[in-house]
């Protein structure tokens, strides 16, 4: 009821609670039940006596058909299956109980909202109600999980791809699995793995991409940010056509990978690196590292120049800050 409420006010128009009421088959009460749950997901519902209830501007929530319309016919041809959801956990605790449940290969979910999302080490992620994109996607690999080194990279890669076809062209990446621009995180990656070393192994590749945040709910978050509004000075972006892109872009480089490695990608991921020759600090669970960044080896590891010497850090063991 509440996703068929949100396509009725889609419109940006006022609806009277009995028009509202009449469209779902529900008393007027139980319209004013849903428009209060939905403000108090953070929604921009207008009430106003005489009028009724409308969102501000015309909106766009995610919707699997206008996804699968936007998607390459190769990308098309990979999916399994998608699934959007108005609200859930996490998407990728969700896909991941999905692939031990059997799902196959080419499964995606998305939501509008997250209630456990989730960066590197078990970071929060701030997932407000259709503001915007929370994304995973299975891929079931029998190369082993330890063939997978640099998949972040991969996919960081990917999604500057996606980025330039909106024209957003400022954007780096912080080694391993974040997007920024000008020291703002834009976008994260998180990678979840379960299966054998060198067998079959599923992969769950989720992202996190700032849309449109809103000033509640950044309170929350304990670094610099952007979102996609504020980068390109749009009141509006279009999820539905950024989800395709996001989609069309990670599926390709992840063939891509899958066939030739990690080698095709090391020049863009080295172009966009924001790291590279600055000092940083490194946090291992037992020690932090100082030294100078000295890019990624042929595996996507982190070099680092210390006072001993140079060090090499996989993908996944470190949490980096950049120093000042």
């Amino acid at each position: 009821m509440r996703r068929r409420l949100l396509n009725l006010l889609a419109d940006g128009h006022y609806h009277s609670g009995e028009t509202l009421g009449a469209a779902l088959g529900v008393s007027r009460m139980a319209v004013w039940k849903q428009v209060r749950a939905l403000r108090e997901h953070g929604l921009p519902l207008e009430v106003v006596r005489g009028k009724g209830y409308r969102l501000p501007d015309s909106f766009e929530l995610l919707d699997a058909d206008a996804i699968l319309t936007g998607l390459s016919p190769t990308t098309r041809a990979w999916l399994a299956q998608l699934d959007t959801f108005l609200e859930i956990d996490s998407t990728n605790t969700w896909l991941r109980q999905q692939a031990l449940d059997g799902a196959p290969s080419g499964s995606v979910c998305l939501a509008e909202m997250q209630h456990g999302g989730r960066g590197r080490r078990n970071r929060p992620w701030i997932s407000p109600f259709a503001a915007n994109l929370y994304l995973s996607l299975l891929w079931r690999s029998d190369a082993g999980a330890a063939g997978l080194g640099g998949l972040s990279l991969v996919v960081g890669v990917a999604l500057l791809r996606s980025l330039h076809g909106f024209g957003i062209d400022s954007a780096g990446l912080k080694w391993p699995n974040d997007v920024l621009v000008d020291g703002a995180k834009l976008a994260g990656i998180l990678i979840d793995v379960a299966g054998e070393s060198s067998g079959p192994c599923s992969v769950i590749v989720g992202v996190g991409m700032n849309v449109s945040m809103p000033a509640a709910s950044a309170t929350a978050i304990d670094q610099p940010w952007i979102d996609l509004c504020r980068l390109t000075g749009r009141q509006r972006f279009p999820r539905n056509r950024l989800a395709a892109s996001v989609l069309d872009c990670s599926v390709s480089a992840i063939a891509e990978f899958e066939q030739s490695g990690l080698e095709p990608f090391l020049a863009e991921w080295r172009q966009y690196d924001l790291v590279d020759g600055r000092e940083v600090s490194l946090e291992l669970p037992n020690e932090r590292i100082q030294g100078r960044a000295c890019g990624v080896d042929a595996a996507g590891a982190l070099l680092v120049e210390t006072s001993k010497g140079y060090r090499r850090f996989a993908s996944g063991e470190v949490s980096l800050r950049v120093a000042t």
